[in-house]
């Protein structure tokens, strides 16, 4: 359950008390609710449970040469909306759309593969690859560099999916481009299909050990932390008791 979600449920639940004979009750679980949003929303809480995932891996290095290809974790582009509309609509992490444009001009001969379908529960024709390469094209990369995954629904299946779609050969070197704090999830999820990635974090929302002790009067932005870091926790936990990653908390490779 999200913060937001809770919250928002804690704050119902003391309204009905407080029309009751658990009126008592009802008042507590009412200043519950505002100290539990005040924490979420101004309080460092979302940069304290962000930074552990932010700097699990640091920024790639290249001087161990070019890469053989390079993934492209969806995320970014909503497919309902780009339907909608009729054009990409990009809503969240678009550093993950700009950073392959980048590294597809310095390693012209790698592969670049975007991996997204449609989260939707109910089937839908709308996939985030089709509107997402759209904007990579747009950023200057050729049509015909671009392979796209349109059928996976999460990152486990970005993961297996893209596997069996470019069967990586042994000694290959392959880039993960997502956001940094969902990086450690997906490292583990595609280590456990057998494909090794080397990470390549982008769309960073923590500054660094400074920001842990930072209170914020920006309260949308406090609360977006808190929500993003909770149900990024709430992911790894999940993948870990599913045995879909072999660690809580997915590090770096052991040389």
């Amino acid at each position: 359950m999200l913060p937001i979600n809770f919250i928002v449920e804690v704050g119902i639940l003391s309204v009905v008390l407080m029309a009751t004979r658990f009126a008592a009750l009802g008042r507590k679980l009412a200043v519950t609710t505002l100290v539990l949003l005040a924490l979420a929303t101004f309080s460092p809480l979302g940069f304290l449970l962000l930074y552990p995932l932010e700097s699990r891996f640091p920024p790639w290095d290249p001087s161990r040469g070019a890469p053989d290809g390079i993934i492209v974790l969806g995320g970014s582009v909503d497919p309902d909306l780009s339907a909608a509309h009729h054009m990409p609509v990009v809503r969240h992490a678009a550093d993950r759309m700009l950073a392959p444009a980048e590294l597809a001009r310095r390693y012209p001969n790698a592969r670049i593969v975007f991996t997204g379908g449609s989260a939707d529960l109910i089937s839908t024709d709308d996939k985030e690859a089709d509107w997402s390469g759209i904007v990579l094209e747009n950023t200057g990369i050729p049509k015909e560099r671009l392979i796209m995954e349109r059928n996976s629904r999460n990152t486990y299946e970005n993961a297996l999916f893209t596997k069996k779609m470019v069967a990586p050969k042994p000694g290959e070197r392959w880039l993960l481009v997502t956001s940094a704090y969902h990086m450690p999830r997906s490292i583990g999820l595609f280590r456990k299909v057998g494909f090794d990635v080397e990470a390549y974090p982008v769309d960073w929302r923590t500054g660094g050990r400074e920001d842990l002790f930072t209170f914020t009067n920006q309260g949308a932005d406090g609360l977006n932390r808190t929500e993003i870091a909770v149900r990024e926790w709430i992911g790894l936990i999940a993948y870990r008791l599913m045995g879909r990653t072999a660690d809580l908390l997915p590090g770096p490779a052991k040389d």
